[in-house]
């Protein structure tokens, strides 16, 4: 097995979630974060999370019990052959762990950030040599959700970014790779186009901000979970394929287009959005959402994974 001992940095949800499709994967983890509840918080989660793994077939080879916690970052990559860092997204914090962690590191480790709102050059600064850093940016849970945007640049050693994406292959993870730096990486770009217009319609009284989640996940979203928005419209205009939909279509996008918003989240629009969202969820709570959602999206990744 390939990087059979591995290193989460950061315990929060987005580490306990590398901690446990680590772990399943058949890998040992070791884990620092500098809570005092980091370690009972990594455990519970991971308990909640394996059955789930295991559903979508991802336990095969794992334990939940190849954990050691640490107290210092140091201390938790010492012999770790790929260490995933998910530390608060703020540039002294990162920089302190990298400048902690780079004298400590084994020979051809590789360290991946899950950073998703800076990017690698900027993050970049808190090496003297940043040739064994990548970019790992997950989507939330990364347990359950396969994506991983990879990125390397000039400064990453030769043949690194590969190296990353392939142990994420072997994970289970679905990678794509970044060829420029652009603010927020693809995935949350696409995400933020949507909902900026989604906050206009809500805003302009188009409709309620509940029914424009639900025409999502009962329009679009249903699609866009089996291919993506350039490959559907590939097929809307029959055996022309792109080409004849552009010709059919392009007037009527430019015009949806030129008629889009772009509204801002000031406090007025954030005050709507938060009692949409709160009339929408009908009393269910934060945990409840929570375990809903997971519920799904491992009901689409069993459907699914046959076709893929």
């Amino acid at each position: 097995m390939q990087y059979p001992h591995t290193a989460c940095l950061g315990a929060g949800v987005i580490g306990a979630s590398w901690t446990a499709l680590f772990l399943a994967s058949g890998r040992s983890v070791a884990v620092f974060d500098p809570s005092p509840e980091a370690e009972k918080t990594v455990r519970a989660y991971v308990e909640t999370a394996w059955p789930a793994l295991t559903r979508i077939g991802l336990t095969e080879n794992g334990t939940p019990d190849a954990l050691s916690f640490h107290t210092s970052a140091a201390g938790a990559v010492d012999g770790a052959a790929f260490i995933q860092e998910s530390v608060p997204e703020r540039l002294p914090i990162k920089h302190a762990l990298f400048a902690e962690i780079e004298p400590a590191l084994a020979p051809g480790a590789i360290v991946a950030s899950s950073a998703s709102g800076l990017t690698l050059g900027q993050m970049q600064g808190g090496w003297v040599d940043p040739a064994p850093f990548v970019l790992g940016h997950p989507f939330n849970p990364p347990h359950l959700v396969p994506l991983v945007e990879v990125m390397g640049n000039e400064r990453t050693g030769a043949g690194v970014a590969d190296a990353a994406a392939a142990f994420y292959d072997s994970i289970g993870k679905v990678t794509i790779r970044l060829q420029r730096e652009v603010p927020g990486h693809v995935a949350n770009r696409l995400q933020a186009a949507v909902w900026r217009e989604a906050i206009h319609m809500a805003r302009e009284g188009v409709a309620s901000v509940g029914d424009i989640d639900k025409a999502m996940w009962a329009g679009p979203g249903l699609r866009w979970a089996a291919m993506g928005p350039t490959a559907c419209f590939s097929m809307g205009a029959g055996p022309g394929g792109l080409q004849a939909f552009c010709d059919h279509f392009r007037e009527t996008f430019n015009g949806w287009w030129d008629d889009m918003g772009q509204p801002y989240l000031d406090d007025a629009t954030i005050a709507m959005l938060v009692a949409g969202a709160d009339e929408a969820a009908m009393g269910e709570s934060h945990a409840q959402m929570l375990a809903r959602r997971d519920a799904m999206i491992v009901a689409l990744q069993e459907a699914l994974r046959p076709l893929r």
